[in-house]
């Protein structure tokens, strides 16, 4: 069985979305996390930082988003959102959740919290826009981070620009690929779900 750990919008919400285009049984247990200075640790929470997401899968637990990506879409492969071992894209694949967790997650955070600005040196700049570039690059040879496939990676790699469109550069491609990624189906239906889990 397996059971997300969640917080409404929050990084929990694309697993909710991941889940849904791997047409899976899932249950979506609902807990408190610290956020904007409210919230406290959850105990029902197995993340051991108390963090979300979490999953657990027949009493195994994974944590972190890469992480998370990559287990999902290799425990069930038949759905095709990640090239599995042996495959010509599947080093395009880890590559591009590697480089969220190490490069653009990183660049986030910084951006959302204004510190890009502050840096003197201009150094966090840079890094900024090496990550836009990357981006808008995949996106020039097709509709998705790797080409015409949709992964698990597009689920990731997007969900710092559908939260704050201005951390990316401005770009009829990016907008493109999240007016995309907002129309499937099962986008649709984690939205609502997320909603739904957010209500009192």
């Amino acid at each position: 069985m397996l059971k997300l750990f969640h917080n409404p919008d929050s990084r929990s919400s694309r697993f909710i979305w991941l889940l849904e285009e791997l047409a899976l049984d899932y249950e979506l247990i609902y807990v408190e996390i610290p956020r904007r200075g409210t919230g406290s640790p959850d105990p029902a929470n197995p993340h051991p930082d108390k963090r979300v997401p979490a999953l657990t899968h027949d009493g195994q637990l994974i944590t972190e988003s890469a992480a998370i990506a990559l287990y999902l879409t290799d425990a069930f492969p038949k759905a095709g959102l990640g090239p599995p071992v042996g495959d010509p894209k599947r080093a395009d694949y880890l590559t591009w959740l590697a480089f969220y967790a190490g490069e653009i997650e990183p660049a986030f955070d910084l951006y959302r919290r204004g510190w890009i600005e502050k840096d003197p040196l201009q150094v966090l700049a840079k890094n900024h826009e090496r990550v836009g570039k990357r981006v808008l690059t995949a996106l020039s040879q097709g509709q998705y981070l790797l080409g015409d496939q949709f992964t698990a990676a597009d689920v990731l790699v997007a969900s710092p620009y559908q939260w704050l469109r201005d951390f990316g550069p401005p770009s009829a491609q990016i907008d493109a690929w999240l007016r995309r990624l907002a129309a499937r189906p099962a986008a649709i239906r984690a939205a609502e779900r997320d909603r739904k889990s957010a209500a009192p």
